[in-house]
């Protein structure tokens, strides 16, 4: 682990000084991507001109579990955004280099063109949250305070898992990144929205199937003082650590399987 942590580090460090080498390049595309994924929010609040409540939660709430679910998935798609590639390279034999490096390959697929510009996500996320905590009427204690970057690390944990499970089921279907997409980019518009909107056998797939309810859901409704719709116990909650780290084994197994399957183009 600490040879593959190290690897990305000096992989990720080059794509960096790659893109800083063009200041003014990275500062607008950046600053395009805070205002893309900004748009989501926006649709919110036009919701929220016609509306008073969506699904029964002010605009304060909706704004607290968006930016919660924003911010912990920005964190998981700058570090491990890049592995929707791998499709591509299994496809194309191109993966055939990174496993002759002695390197960890999972290392070296991650940290492959390293966005930095995806910080205009996580920006935007802080800020709404922010403003998110400012608003709701929440009574604020020591646990509940401990609550919020424990939500963000493991939600992003949970996300990076779901982006490597993602990654080792292209090794088989090769062209699936839409498939992996619908899990990330799609499991993180329906986190900023409340549970209360959805169906619940859609609320307990995503709880109990692919546990994406630990991103945000469950701790932040503990945070927010609202039940859960399935009537889960309030300890659940506290689980998202946990929860982080099985999906981590579970996403470590399936990927050493997926890589132990690839048997190259043969070009």
């Amino acid at each position: 682990m600490v040879e593959g942590l190290r690897a990305y580090w000096l992989i990720a460090g080059m794509w960096v000084r790659s893109t800083m080498a063009y200041r003014a390049s990275f500062a607008m595309t950046a600053f395009g991507n805070f205002l893309a994924t900004g748009l989501d929010f926006a649709a919110i609040l036009l919701m929220f001109s016609h509306v008073d409540r969506l699904g029964g939660y002010s605009l304060g709430e909706i704004a607290f579990l968006y930016g919660t679910a924003s911010t912990a998935f920005g964190l998981s798609d700058l570090v491990m955004g890049s592995m929707d590639r791998l499709g591509r390279r299994v496809r194309d034999g191109t993966l055939d280099t990174l496993l002759v490096r002695p390197v960890p390959v999972l290392a070296q697929i991650a940290a492959d063109r390293f966005a930095l510009r995806r910080l205009g996500r996580i920006t935007q996320g802080v800020l709404i949250l922010g403003y998110g905590v400012t608003v709701v009427d929440v009574h604020w204690t020591p646990l509940k305070v401990l609550m919020m970057p424990m939500m963000l690390i493991s939600g992003g944990v949970v996300f990076a898992a779901v982006f490597v499970l993602g990654a080792a089921f292209q090794f088989w279907a090769q062209d699936a990144s839409e498939v992996q997409n619908s899990f990330t980019y799609g499991g993180v518009t329906l986190l900023q929205y409340p549970p209360t909107l959805f169906a619940k056998d859609l609320v307990r797939g995503v709880t109990f199937v692919i546990p994406l309810a630990f991103v945000n859901w469950l701790p932040a409704l503990y945070v927010l003082g609202r039940p859960y719709p399935l009537g889960l116990p309030g300890w659940l909650a506290f689980l998202p650590p946990v929860v982080a780290a099985v999906c981590c084994v579970v996403a470590g197994a399936a990927w050493r399987v997926g890589l132990r399957s690839y048997r190259s183009t043969g070009s």
